[in-house]
């Protein structure tokens, strides 16, 4: 009957020269019910492979895939459950971007940018690797933005999220080599703050002047959250304190990989 039903329908748009593209409604997404993902694999991976300043062996990498894609396989058939805390579904996400940003770049590396993928993806009205679905999480089909946006940005609204998701470029944070865990996720973030904020080829603060990564141009909405601003963020972290008003600009942003 609703092939039947769908037959008719089409047959009327086609009459009538109006033919629309309904796109499919996506699913649910599957809650697990299981104890939070242990992330202790991917913590060796990244201490295998990743600098202490943040650089990524993905030459290496590439040629020893089982255990990362175990530990991806491990996070798509075990998303957090209501009765994981707050930083423990945190943890998760924030360890699923960055660690299906590496598969991608993997999965497409040699490249010298992540921005380079989005010409080579064949799907149908995505241009950016971040748009793309390509890995599953409790059923459902999902990307980089779905994670950052959709998830992380929507529902947990703590903009140190920037200090610690990592898109596989030099301006990027720092890709910290270990894995974001619920009970030292308060002070890592703060570290990732602090990291950010004092590397002067990422921000560069005075008290007259600020030079400020584009993360702060982009997410400017983020930082202004519950009576914050940019500068209150930056003098959190930055150990030269820029006054209120300062002179802000943003630098230009290296979309280069951030490869060892």
């Amino acid at each position: 009957m609703r092939r039947i039903f769908l037959a008719v329908l089409l047959l009327s748009a086609v009459s009538t020269g109006v033919v629309a593209f309904i796109a499919p409604k996506p699913g649910p997404l599957r809650t697990g019910t299981a104890a939070p993902v242990d992330h202790a694999a991917y913590d060796r991976l990244l201490k295998k492979y990743v600098t202490e300043k943040g650089l990524v062996n993905y030459k290496a990498w590439k040629t020893d895939p089982q255990e990362l894609n175990q530990y991806l396989d491990q996070l798509s058939k075990n998303p957090p459950a209501a009765n994981w805390s707050k930083s423990e579904q945190m943890a998760y996400w924030i360890n699923a971007y960055n660690a299906y940003t590496i598969r991608l770049i993997l999965n497409h590396y040699p490249v010298k940018s992540i921005k380079d993928i989005g010409s080579k993806i064949k799907i149908p009205f995505v241009t950016t690797p971040w748009a793309a679905e390509f890995f599953s999480i409790g059923g459902k089909k999902m990307s980089l933005d779905d994670i950052e946006h959709g998830t992380l940005r929507k529902k947990y609204d703590d903009p140190r999220i920037h200090f610690a998701l990592v898109c596989a470029s030099i301006s990027c944070p720092r890709l910290r080599n270990e894995a974001y865990t619920a009970d030292k996720l308060d002070r890592q973030l703060d570290e990732q703050g602090r990291d950010f904020l004092n590397n002067p080829g990422k921000n560069k603060v005075s008290q007259q002047s600020a030079q400020l990564s584009k993360y702060f141009d982009w997410y400017k909405g983020d930082w202004s959250k519950n009576g914050q601003s940019v500068a209150k963020w930056v003098n959190r972290y930055s150990a030269t304190k820029m006054n209120p008003d300062a002179k802000v600009s943003y630098l230009d942003y290296n979309w280069n990989l951030n490869q060892q």
